[in-house]
């Protein structure tokens, strides 16, 4: 029976990309780039700062190298963390549910953790998480199970009482390797051409309300 349900971030708990896309539009702006559009921007955001800066400068000539780029991008993310990012419509819903039936939730990302906290603080989450597992919280980060497998110490819990909910397929990939279930946020950053119906989850829920029925 399950009593831990754990997030993925970026495209599964929270609709980061207009913050995400603002901060890689800002950097190709300083070089005199123009913008790219949000629906061109938004199914990368779940991989990274490393593939939004591929997205946004791999066909580019500028004097800057990839590094450089990347942490542009990231400080310029960091100073404008919750300008437009939203919890999922029906996410909070689900955190209420989770919490009055007694069950643990917590966040497992790739996102380092001085990006993960305060943006957890400042969408009044992290006093509620159980647990949070960063990107740089252990030496290994998702597809590896590591990650999971620490949440799941910290909620107390076994890992086939656990799921783990992601809009990646590392994500699916890691929770499968640590032993959970596993659910395809439909609803997240997921490319065109990306085929989740492959990655061997339980299932795939277009919505946080379909998780709490699925829990059901």
């Amino acid at each position: 029976m399950i009593n831990t349900v754990l997030f993925d971030l970026d495209g599964t708990l929270a609709d980061t990309a207009p913050d995400l896309a603002h901060a890689l539009n800002a950097v190709r702006l300083k070089y005199n780039l123009p913008v790219l559009p949000f629906d061109m921007i938004r199914p990368v955001v779940s991989h990274g700062g490393k593939a939004l800066i591929e997205l946004g400068f791999a066909q580019t000539q500028i004097d800057a190298d990839f590094e450089t780029l990347r942490q542009q991008l990231l400080q310029h993310y960091h100073s404008n963390l919750a300008t437009h990012t939203v919890l999922f419509p029906g996410m909070a819903k689900l955190l209420d549910s989770l919490e009055t039936r007694g069950h643990n939730w917590g966040v497992v990302t790739n996102k380092p953790g001085w990006l993960t906290d305060p943006l957890l603080q400042a969408l009044n989450l992290d006093q509620r998480a159980r647990c949070v597992v960063s990107g740089d919280t252990l030496p290994q980060r998702k597809p590896d199970p590591a990650p999971l497998l620490h949440a799941c110490q910290q909620c107390g819990s076994e890992t086939q009482q656990c799921l783990y909910v992601g809009d990646a397929q590392r994500d699916i990939e890691a929770g499968r390797r640590a032993g959970m279930q596993t659910l395809v946020a439909l609803f997240g950053y997921i490319g065109e051409y990306e085929q989740p119906d492959t990655w061997g989850a339980d299932a795939m829920v277009e919505s946080p309300e379909a998780i709490l029925e699925w829990l059901k």
